[in-house]
């Protein structure tokens, strides 16, 4: 069975009906995923390589997607008041930045480490997420702001190295950089990455398009599927809250966790 759809989508042309389907439909699930949580990039990744790019071909031709997704999702956050604009800058800032070194990287060397350092760290952190922040702060008298410094712009510029390298995973660590050093709760911090996404990844798409690693046709039908996707999770989150989006983000980290590590073995 699962030879004969590999046959089927290493040989069906992208401009097939089914090939077309194929690409609205999962796109669209990946693009429920990535809005609410994170991680989904990697199945995105796998249909790719499924029909025949290579791994550089498919983290760049994912990154189309995204774009258009994350601003559609931009757009509707900011209408319904959840999404600080400002704040989204000055995280987004540092994170194009880095972007621009890791997209580079990626043009070269193949997103292996990458996958292992998720695989291990994202559940460690993900971990975080159960502790009570409120009770934490109240019992170590510390105080988060929103503010940036010098440590959370080199922060976020590390982790734009992380996203320019590979979007799997990036998504999530946005969410949890803001809800632990922004001050933000987990609604208001997913709407910072929508547009922290929109921010950086123009510049990765424009080095992966210079290296000319962007299967244009595909990319385009595939985001047609995002947009679909966000556009539904966006409001799906919005409605039914925090936690919502900590359960999503717990379940999404275990699961695409061991599928990083598995794939190694």
């Amino acid at each position: 069975m699962i030879e004969r759809i590999g046959d089927f989508l290493m040989n069906t042309p992208w401009w097939d009906p089914s090939i077309i389907a194929v690409l609205v439909l999962v796109g669209a699930f990946v693009g429920f995923v990535n809005t609410v949580a994170g991680m989904a990039t990697v199945i995105s990744y796998g249909l790719f390589m499924a029909m025949g790019m290579p791994i550089n071909i498919a983290n760049a031709t994912s990154r189309v997607g995204v774009m258009l997704q994350f601003s559609t999702n931009s757009v509707i956050y900011k209408k319904e008041g959840l999404l600080d604009v400002g704040l989204a800058a000055r995280v987004g800032f540092p994170v194009a930045i880095g972007a621009f070194f890791g997209a580079e990287m990626a043009s070269v060397f193949p997103p292996k480490v990458m996958e292992i350092a998720s695989g291990v760290l994202l559940p460690l952190i993900v971990i975080l997420l159960l502790l009570d922040k409120d009770k934490i702060l109240k019992r170590y008298n510390l105080h988060y702001t929103s503010q940036m410094t010098f440590w959370k712009y080199l922060l976020f510029f590390i982790l734009g190295i992380y996203g320019g390298f590979t979007h799997a995973g990036i998504g999530i660590l946005v969410i949890l950089s803001s809800f632990f050093f922004l001050g933000q709760d987990l609604t208001h911090a997913n709407a910072i990455k929508q547009l922290t996404t929109v921010i950086y990844t123009p510049v990765a798409l424009v080095i992966f398009a210079i290296h000319g690693q962007i299967n244009w046709p595909v990319a385009l039908i595939y985001a047609v599927g995002n947009v679909i996707g966000g556009v539904t999770a966006s409001k799906v989150a919005i409605r039914w809250g925090e936690k919502f989006i900590k359960v999503t983000v717990i379940a999404v980290v275990l699961v695409m966790s061991a599928y990083l590590l598995w794939k190694q073995f």
